[in-house]
């Protein structure tokens, strides 16, 4: 493998260490900048006044929090989109130092960059932002995670796996509804038979035979 392909497979896996770092953000929680705290207390108050029971309940009070959140600071996402232009910005004035190849139109040829140049104005790209940036240096390293765009492809993913769990619950119901049935039916007593209707003995006689005084008489 010859150097320059050394050099380039260690530029793509230090741009990806930065994703693996921040792939527990996600745009419907907590993002970088926002209060802990101010989310921890809206979650408590949803709870005080939903009284969730159980599992499944409390976890959708949790989604209720997390998206009410979201709508009450959707200004986060500004805040990343000018972070990120800036961040260009800066990247461009420290020169390529993020690229293997520099491309030179009026020579009509590609030129590599010495590796040391483009280490050290990568850092100095990176020592401005978070600088510049403090806390919110988090949305350069965070790419496009932080965006819209990315917040209405994580609603849809979230919105079919809801759909799941609801046919889930659903047909856990049916069946709970028909093991009741079931039950009910075999616990419920079996009406007895009714009983045979008796006959009258007849008038003069004992035990279905005539008296002995009934012959006598006239």
């Amino acid at each position: 493998m010859s150097a320059n392909c050394r050099a380039s497979i260690s530029a793509r896996v230090k741009k990806f260490l930065p994703a693996l770092k921040h792939a527990g953000y996600s745009t419907t929680a907590l993002l970088p900048g926002e209060d802990p705290g101010a989310f921890k207390k809206l979650h408590q108050d949803l709870i005080v006044e939903l009284t969730p029971n159980g599992a499944l309940e409390e976890d959708i009070v949790a989604i209720i929090a997390r998206l009410v959140w979201r709508r009450q600071n959707l200004g986060t996402f500004r805040i990343a989109e000018r972070v990120r232009e800036r961040w260009w910005a800066i990247t461009s004035e420290k020169g390529p130092g993020g690229f293997l190849i520099e491309y030179q139109p009026l020579l009509g040829k590609q030129i590599e960059i010495d590796p040391a140049v483009r280490a050290a104005a990568w850092k100095a790209a990176k020592d401005q932002a978070r600088a510049e940036f403090g806390a919110a240096y988090d949305f350069v390293e965070m790419g496009e995670i932080a965006t819209v765009e990315q917040l209405a492809k994580d609603l849809v993913v979230e919105g079919r796996l809801d759909a799941m769990i609801e046919r889930c619950l659903k047909r856990l119901l049916y069946l709970r509804g028909l093991k009741s049935i079931s039950t009910t039916s075999a616990s419920e007593p079996r009406p007895l038979p009714a009983a045979l209707p008796r006959s009258a003995p007849a008038r003069g006689r004992v035990g279905g035979a005539p008296s002995p005084g009934a012959a006598a008489r006239p």
